[in-house]
């Protein structure tokens, strides 16, 4: 199991701040979508660059145009890609095939997704690497959790490895472990905390014993 800090509200040189807190603790550092749309991919080159032993995953939620979107993120150095799974199955297939030719990864963000487990079943098939339950910080206002929801992906997923997103913090993250995912991703559990560093290094803890 691996840990992902998730890096939202931030600039770059914030995000490089936060980060070189908490590197030795983590496996995968996210430049979020709202990063990305007020720094542009720049702030995933320059992550890369600052933090080589790190796998960058630019959160570009994609919903169209899915091989041209992965090759750009891709020269920027980000290792792995979101796409929506909501979006057409033949945006996903270009995606992966980009993805495959540049050897990188593709996350399929489960966000608004309404059947989950047909939807999982179908994504699955169509060869990406991760397949990620989120409740957004929309669903989290309203109380939703991803439980339940990683429960149902996991039963009908074969390939793929599984993720979880949204709202999880230490006191959360055995609940998380229980339900077995293959990345655990955080943000405001740990940007949000007075010790970020001492968090991580317990939330990898935790993650690094399941």
């Amino acid at each position: 199991m691996e840990l992902q800090l998730a890096l939202d509200l931030v600039n770059i040189p914030e995000a490089k701040q936060l980060v070189a807190e908490v590197a030795e603790h983590i496996d995968i550092v996210e430049i979020g979508t709202p990063v990305v749309i007020n720094e542009g991919l720049r702030a995933v080159k320059e992550m890369k660059e600052a933090f080589p032993s790190l796998r960058v995953l630019a959160d570009l939620k994609i919903m169209d145009a899915g091989g041209y979107e992965v090759m750009k993120a891709s020269e920027a150095g980000a290792d792995i890609i979101t796409v929506l799974g909501v979006s057409d199955d033949s945006t996903i297939k270009g995606a992966v095939e980009e993805a495959k030719k540049q050897n990188k990864k593709i996350m399929v963000d489960m966000i608004n997704v309404k059947d989950i487990e047909e939807r999982a079943k179908e994504i699955d098939a169509l060869g990406v690497d991760y397949i990620c339950v989120h409740s957004g910080y929309d669903h989290q206002a309203a109380g939703k959790n991803s439980f339940e929801e990683l429960t149902a992906i996991k039963r009908v997923v074969k390939h793929a490895k599984t993720a979880i997103a949204g709202g999880i913090k230490l006191s959360t993250l055995p609940e998380v472990i229980k339900a077995n995912p293959d990345l655990v991703i955080v943000g405001g559990g740990i940007t949000g905390q007075g010790d970020k560093k001492a968090t991580a290094a317990e939330m990898q803890k935790l993650v690094r014993q399941a």
